[in-house]
């Protein structure tokens, strides 16, 4: 069984690439939206994302649309409580190839994590 979880030392969903993601605006209300183009900093890396532990330095305080929640992928992406696993897993696995590449260690570390079996 695969169960999603965020995997320590990755922080490829702290890649905020406006470019990267074209349809922003569809699942962001506009004050979101200008919270998230305002976190946007060098090389399209949030601005809290400390590149030396990866980790988020207003972790607990961090907008909600950086929170993997059942609610705040309903609300965003109509996606039902009971899909979230498969759909974060699916997101995490597409961020991840997208930043690091679909053979980094990130990928590998996050597929062992998860349980992901890939044939």
């Amino acid at each position: 069984m695969t169960t999603w979880r965020c995997v320590q030392n990755c922080g490829a969903c702290c890649h905020l690439d406006p470019a990267d993601r074209p349809d922003l605006a569809e699942y962001l209300a506009p004050k979101e939206l200008e919270l998230y183009l305002s976190l946007v900093g060098e090389g399209g890396w949030c601005v809290h994302f400390d590149h030396t532990t990866r980790e988020c330095r207003i972790y607990p305080d961090r907008p909600r649309f950086c929170r993997v929640e059942a609610e705040t992928f309903q609300a965003m992406y109509g996606v039902q409580p009971e899909e979230l696993n498969d759909f974060a897993i699916d997101c995490c696995r597409q961020q991840i190839e997208g930043v690091y590449g679909d053979r980094s260690l990130e990928l590998l570390r996050f597929d062992q994590e998860v349980g992901v079996r890939l044939i």
